[in-house]
Order: C-alpha cells, then sequence, then structure tokens
C-alpha cells in the first residue's frame, strides 16, 4: 500500500540554501519549517572541516536526509551552449575523475543508508546514431553499476532532453537501478516540452520530483527564467493531482537555485503545495 502524498512528503535540496558548513545547513533548514533534505554529497566527499559529522549533526536536528545529489567536474552554466559542452559526464577530459566522484559518493550514500541518488548526466543525443548517444549510454550503464552494487537507485535529473528522448535512452540502456528525478522547471528553461505533459510520459520512470518554477523564453536556444513557485508556467495544482492519479508516494523536493530570498521562496514554495494538497 502507497502512502498518499501529503506536507510530510516535502524536502529542501540543500544546495538551495547554499550553506558553506553542516551547522550553516541544520539552521537554515530549520528556517524554512522543513526537516527533510536531499543532501549534496560532494562536501562531505570533500572532507572539509566545516561539513565534519554532517549526518550526525542532521540526525541531532531532527532532520531526515531523504536522498544524495552529486555534482560533476568542470561544468559551466553560462548558457545552454556552455552546459552541452560541459554537463555530466560528458567531458572526456573529466570523466576519470567524475567517475571516481560517483563511486565514492555512492559508498557515502551506502553508509548513510540511502536508497536514491541524483545527478545531471548531461545532454543525451537523440539520435541513437550519434556517437555521443553509445559513449554516454556506455558511461551511465558503467555508473549504474556501481551504484547497483551497494543497492542504490541513480536518478537522472530532467530537461536537457525531451520525455520522448529520455524514454527511449533509458530503454536502450536497460538499467533497472536507473529512473528519473523530475523537474518541471527544467523543462521550461531548457526549451524541452509541456512539463505536465512531459511528466505524464515519464511517470513510470519517476521516483523523485522537484519543485521549482520557472518561465520559458520566447527565444530558441536562449535560457528560460527560474522564478519562486508560484509565479511561474507550473500549473501547480495539475502537476500534484497527476502525481497522486498515478498514486505516486515519493517525495517533493523544493529546490531554489536563483534570487537571494532563498529561505522566504523555500517556505512561499511549501505553502504552494501544501494549498494542493
Amino acid at each position: 500500500m502507497t502512502t498518499p502524498l501529503s506536507p510530510a512528503s516535502l524536502a529542501v535540496c540543500s544546495w538551495s540554501l547554499q550553506p558553506d558548513s553542516a551547522d550553516a545547513l541544520v539552521r537554515d533548514l530549520a528556517a524554512t519549517g522543513v526537516k527533510r533534505t536531499q543532501l549534496h554529497l560532494n562536501p562531505l566527499l570533500d572532507a572539509a572541516p566545516a561539513w565534519a559529522d554532517t549526518p550526525a549533526k542532521l540526525a541531532d536536528a531532527g532532520i531526515a536526509v531523504v536522498s544524495g545529489m552529486i555534482t560533476t567536474l568542470g561544468e559551466d552554466y553560462s548558457t545552454l551552449e556552455s552546459i552541452r559542452q560541459t554537463g555530466g559526464v560528458v567531458p572526456d577530459e573529466h570523466w576519470p575523475a567524475n567517475r571516481a566522484t560517483a563511486e565514492r559518493a555512492a559508498d557515502l550514500a551506502a553508509s548513510l543508508g540511502l536508497t536514491h541518488v541524483s545527478f545531471h548526466a548531461g545532454f543525451i543525443p537523440h539520435d541513437p546514431a550519434d556517437p555521443g548517444f553509445a559513449k554516454l549510454r556506455d558511461r551511465l550503464a558503467d555508473l549504474a553499476d556501481l551504484f547497483a552494487a551497494r543497492d542504490l537507485r541513480l536518478l537522472l535529473e530532467t530537461g536537457q532532453e525531451t520525455a520522448a528522448g529520455l524514454t527511449a535512452f533509458l530503454d536502450r540502456l536497460g538499467k533497472p537501478n536507473v529512473a528519473v528525478n523530475f523537474d518541471p522547471a527544467n523543462m521550461l528553461l531548457y526549451g524541452m516540452g509541456d512539463p505536465i505533459e512531459s511528466m505524464l510520459a515519464l511517470m513510470p520512470r519517476i521516483e523523485q520530483a522537484h519543485i521549482k518554477d520557472a518561465i520559458a523564453s520566447d527565444t530558441l536556444g536562449q535560457w528560460g527564467a527560474e522564478v519562486p513557485v508560484g509565479e511561474g508556467q507550473v500549473p501547480w495544482p495539475r502537476f500534484v493531482k497527476a502525481l497522486q492519479d498515478a498514486g505516486y508516494a515519493g517525495d517533493l523536493v523544493i529546490e531554489r537555485e536563483a534570487g537571494t530570498q532563498r529561505i522566504a521562496d523555500i517556505r512561499t514554495a511549501a505553502a504552494v503545495i501544501e494549498a494542493t494538497l
């Protein structure tokens, strides 16, 4: 029996708060009123003193870690073209380091008792005949096996390809522990399709959802604009109802990657979603 969505399904992306230490993360999560988080694992892997004892500090504050997230080396989000060239595991020069980071992150996630870790794989060519398609398939198959060996599921974040393109890629990848972290705003930011139609197409594979809002660009090839939840083009009542109708019982993780009042924006996002539940 699945657990229905409720305010208890909400969590916050730790990186949205831009914390420079475990103590800052605990403090700012408390200020949002949401005591569940998707944890950016890279700072813990770096073993900086500011992040020492992070799991214990979160536990002592009553904060649950619902999943992990990793970032890859060399990503440049200046433009759509720059992230196309540098994102995820696409760049050959960073592949050995990114693979090593992923393996260490998988060990860490397993030690924390997590079940899911998400990341941006990079732009996946829509044409299977493109040499980049086979490269991404092989690299993601390798990472999938690393995570499967630790009983972990690897979630690919949406937005850098259409729902149809991602579905076709996952079919060819053929790794049962690879699923989807659905971000409706990314579909708008990257110009990759209607967020609700895309979510419905990917629904059988969605195991985590991000709560983020955006306005699509009117100019092809340019970024859209991220805005606070409720001010963009994601129809939140339809979004939540579609998840409920599908029996989705995963987390609703609030993400805010722009703006200067992120705690306030996260509180607003929580209120918007709670009003739909």
